[in-house]
């Protein structure tokens, strides 16, 4: 069993939720918490649009420490209208200037379609907004990300956009040549 379902187990033995579990955490880090002094720009100038899925520990698999770059994370690593609000942002008010851009190998989205929205409108009676972002191609569907990036009006540095396929049972990133459609050797 892992620590966090060790740790889940724990909560739900004692009758505590998971959230009570993280507030705990929360109140014993704070206790020992002093202000790194930070400034929100990020150190590197990087932005990280990567998935959500918890088997990605980005910050330990780049080399990454607090304060080093901005992370969006979201189902598939998807390159949203919502990303590139977030992207705006942070190149715009944030000063940051490269993406990177991190889907990974076994990804749930893979294993869905636009069918599941339409099984969403069917029970709650109402279809989402949003689109469910669904693929096939993992390759693909980061070239189509770094596209949606280097084309759109509202960023200002597009020229170091680089997409990586994060393979969850070694770790290694592979990146993706957005050109011809095959990757490149591994970084």
């Amino acid at each position: 069993m892992s620590t966090s379902a060790h740790h889940s187990a724990d909560a739900v033995r004692t009758g505590s939720t998971v959230t009570d579990r993280l507030v705990e955490a929360n109140e014993r880090y704070a206790a020992d918490f002093t202000d790194p002094g930070m400034d929100a720009r990020p150190v590197l100038g990087v932005a990280v649009v990567a998935c959500m899925d918890a088997r990605l520990d980005l910050h330990a698999a780049l080399g990454l420490e607090l304060g080093d770059c901005h992370t969006i994370r979201n189902a598939g690593g998807v390159v949203t209208d919502d990303v590139i609000r977030s992207l705006t942002i942070s190149q715009r008010a944030l000063k940051t200037r490269s993406v990177v851009l991190i889907h990974h190998t076994n990804c749930g989205l893979e294993s869905l379609t636009e069918e599941f929205r339409h099984e969403l409108e069917m029970e709650v009676g109402q279809r989402p907004a949003w689109a469910v972002e669904a693929f096939r191609d993992v390759d693909q569907d980061v070239r189509q990300s770094m596209q949606r990036v280097r084309t759109s009006p509202f960023l200002l540095h597009t020229d170091d956009v680089r997409g990586f396929v994060f393979d969850v049972t070694t770790g290694l990133l592979r990146e993706i040549d957005p050109s011809d459609g095959s990757p490149s050797d591994q970084v």
